[in-house]
């Protein structure tokens, strides 16, 4: 007899016991809320502190361009040269003369002129060019230095610092200074002064001589300046 209740067909697995340990994968955590936060205000902070630093370097060095190319209008017959060629480096106001050679020579009293493409000033205004005015008040150094080419048998040998408070007032005489030279030689003599000032804002100063024809004007023989202590 055919057994008809035999097949190919193999059994069904047999399921895991209950008591074998298997393996289970754990996610890992993602980042907490707080931690992304702190993160993120740290980037910002980066950010924010390297664009103040770029415009602050920025403007420094715009203003210094400023300040080293900048030439204040002058108005008609007054000269108002902040700076010459020459660059300074300290903040005080100064100013550092040497005397123009007139094309004419004149002769009698007079105030000295001053050569400004040989000079340096610094927050000083330059005026007619024969006074400098005072723009920072405070106390100042003054010093003329005036070097005569020969002697006068009828004049003595001296220069004056003169003040006025102002453009419209009378000037005074400030300091003076004498030296001695033999009359009709050419035997130079210079006249040096210098003292402390206290000055004001818009006080103007300048050199006064009783005879300028005398004058020597051999480069650095005769100057005048004024230096903010």
């Amino acid at each position: 007899m055919i057994n008809t209740y035999q097949t190919s067909i193999a059994p069904p697995p047999v399921p895991p016991r209950l008591s074998r340990s298997q393996s289970i994968l754990i996610p890992a955590s993602l980042p907490s809320h707080g931690h992304s936060k702190s993160l993120v205000r740290f980037l910002v902070g980066v950010v924010l502190l390297h664009l103040f630093l770029s415009v602050g370097g920025f403007i420094y060095l715009k203003q210094n361009d400023t300040m080293r190319s900048f030439v204040p209008p002058s108005g008609e017959g007054k000269f108002a040269f902040r700076s010459s060629g020459k660059q300074e480096t300290s903040n005080r106001a100064l100013a550092s003369m040497e005397v123009e050679q007139q094309k004419d020579q004149k002769f009698g009293s007079g105030y000295l002129e001053w050569n400004i493409n040989r000079s340096v000033l610094k927050s000083v205004s330059y005026y007619h060019k024969i006074w400098l005015t005072i723009e920072q008040p405070g106390d100042y150094y003054v010093y003329s230095r005036v070097t005569f080419s020969k002697g006068d048998s009828k004049l003595p040998l001296f220069s004056m610092v003169k003040l006025r408070k102002t453009e419209k007032l009378e000037e005074k005489t400030l300091m003076q200074a004498y030296c001695n030279s033999v009359p009709n030689s050419v035997q130079l003599c210079t006249a040096t002064q210098g003292d402390v000032i206290t000055l004001e804002k818009g006080n103007q100063l300048s050199v006064w001589l009783q005879e300028l024809s005398l004058v020597s004007y051999i480069e650095g023989a005769t100057t005048f300046g004024i230096f903010r202590l």
